[in-house]
């Protein structure tokens, strides 16, 4: 194999030619929930943050107070891991119009986002790695690896998976959280989080804050958008949370989602003024 070096520019290049030029961003008139969302884009281009394997945050993360001890850190999915990737993939507009329309039920237009969108992220998972392993170096995405798991609250242990695309963005630098437990960007919050573990050895970007909810000024517009009522001034209940988003999957199935909590609101797009 030739070994060859990746620069961080490569693969945000390799990721926005993906997402821009993938025929999946696009919704087709046979998956179409309703002739408007026939080819409807789904994404805009990524943003990207690039954190340290080894940061102190990840042994802060097996605490049963931030996720537990069933938390993996990087270098327990990849031993030789050097660098997390983490990156973000707004909606469009037309999404995001969409959903905020009706207070109760997901727009068609969203639970495309969340389903088919998810359907290309993992693809644009795939091809990071195929490309970074290409040029020599290991790598994995932990959410589709056989070892990641939801973990249930039985044996004190709570609704979390062992690796968080919210948690590991907030490392990297990417965003903070907000009341609804989502993390704000530069971009806003409305859109989807991807991440990959790699020996690839990548200048470490700036975690520019300090507290979990700095980009968040607290508004409370999240609270009045959640038709489960799962959000407060102190966050929100996962499992309120849960429940109704096990109900839109009954009606919806496979498609699911709600989504109201990050559209109509200051940090939809972008980090709110304070």
């Amino acid at each position: 194999m030739v070994f060859c070096y990746m620069q961080k520019a490569d693969i945000i290049t390799l990721a926005e030619n993906f997402i821009n030029n993938s025929p999946n961003n696009y919704i087709t008139e046979e998956s179409a929930l309703n002739p408007q969302c026939v080819g409807m884009k789904i994404y805009e281009a990524p943003i990207f943050a690039f954190g340290s394997a080894d940061d102190k945050l990840y042994d802060k993360y097996k605490s049963f107070d931030i996720i537990g001890s069933h938390f993996l850190s990087p270098i327990e999915w990849l031993s030789d891991t050097k660098t997390v990737i983490s990156f973000f993939l707004p909606y469009t507009d037309k999404i995001k119009t969409a959903n905020s329309i009706d207070c109760c039920r997901p727009a068609d237009e969203w639970l495309h986002g969340r389903y088919e969108g998810q359907n290309l992220l993992k693809l644009l998972l795939e091809y990071l790695i195929n490309s970074i392993s290409e040029a020599g170096f290991k790598s994995l995405a932990p959410s589709l690896d056989q070892r990641y798991k939801v973990s249930n609250e039985e044996k004190n242990i709570k609704h979390t998976s062992n690796w968080s695309e919210r948690h590991i963005a907030y490392v990297c630098g990417l965003g903070t959280f907000g009341l609804s437990k989502g993390i704000i960007t530069r971009k806003g919050m409305s859109g989807r989080f991807g991440s990959i573990v790699t020996e690839l050895d990548l200048p470490k970007d700036s975690r520019n804050y300090s507290d979990i909810y700095e980009y968040c000024n607290m508004c409370g517009v999240c609270i009045d958008h959640c038709p489960a009522n799962a959000i407060s001034k102190n966050g929100k209940e996962s499992s309120i949370c849960s429940d109704f988003l096990n109900k839109v999957f009954e009606k919806h199935n496979p498609r699911y989602g709600c989504g109201k909590c990050q559209v109509g609101v200051p940090c939809e797009s972008e980090i709110p003024m304070t």
